[in-house]
């Protein structure tokens, strides 16, 4: 089902939200080492999808005048911009604590290279593997969350699941309209650029060095432009 991996996010973010609520406590020395482990699992399926592209040299092109339009466009600045005013209101609103879990936990799980991705696998090939791994990084971050935010943590599932559904459910709409072999070249070449990204979340996670990864979203567009030139003219 297409949907498989979103829904397995939402759940792994409620339960941890609820595991996190029970516990209150939890010792910084295993969340360091815990998320040091999950980050070396993400570069592992990092490099198995960079693995999947047929054309190395589009893969390197897109990455390079995505990274360009990225900075150009300072993505991640405006993203942390965004977080940064919404807390800002969050805190002189008066409201809840539940409130705050929410926008803050919400913020941490949307907005990243990762859901985009893998809802695009999702949608495009009904491979869930980068949500799944998404799910446990989120499942695991959602404990830490809860036990000091409270159970507003929970209800962020909400948006995860409406934004990351929409965009699997928007990439099967377009394997519907696009002929197979264009497909299966425009899916290896998202999935090797994809995987690049992924790569660079683990090192993040691993804290080398800190890379700018939603600066790297605009290759996912140049990729797609690149894939219709090739199956247009060759």
């Amino acid at each position: 089902m297409v949907l498989t991996g979103t829904i397995v996010n939402g759940i792994a973010i409620v339960l941890g939200a609820w595991i996190g609520v029970k516990l209150r406590r939890f010792p910084a020395d295993m969340k360091d080492t815990i998320m040091k482990a999950i980050g070396l699992a993400v570069i592992v399926l990092g490099v198995t999808m960079a693995m999947e592209g047929q054309y190395f040299l589009l893969v390197i092109l897109s990455l390079a005048i995505g990274a360009l339009l990225g900075e150009r466009w300072n993505i991640e600045g405006k993203l942390n911009e965004l977080g940064q005013l919404i807390e800002r209101k969050m805190s002189k609103s008066g409201d809840s604590k539940i409130t705050e879990g929410f926008v803050a936990a919400t913020l941490l799980y949307v907005v990243g290279a990762m859901a985009i991705i893998g809802a695009l696998d999702s949608g495009f090939r009904q491979d869930h593997s980068v949500l799944f791994t998404k799910s446990v990084m989120d499942g695991f971050s959602a404990v830490v969350f809860a036990a000091t935010l409270g159970i507003g943590v929970m209800f962020s599932a909400i948006p995860v699941v409406l934004y990351q559904g929409a965009i699997a459910l928007s990439a099967t709409l377009i394997v519907q309209w696009v002929p197979q072999e264009s497909l299966d070249l425009f899916i290896s070449e998202i999935t090797a650029v994809g995987g690049i990204m992924i790569i660079g979340i683990g090192l993040n996670i691993l804290g080398i060095p800190k890379i700018r990864i939603a600066n790297l979203l605009p290759a996912i567009l140049i990729t797609i432009i690149g894939v219709t030139v090739i199956s247009l003219w060759f």
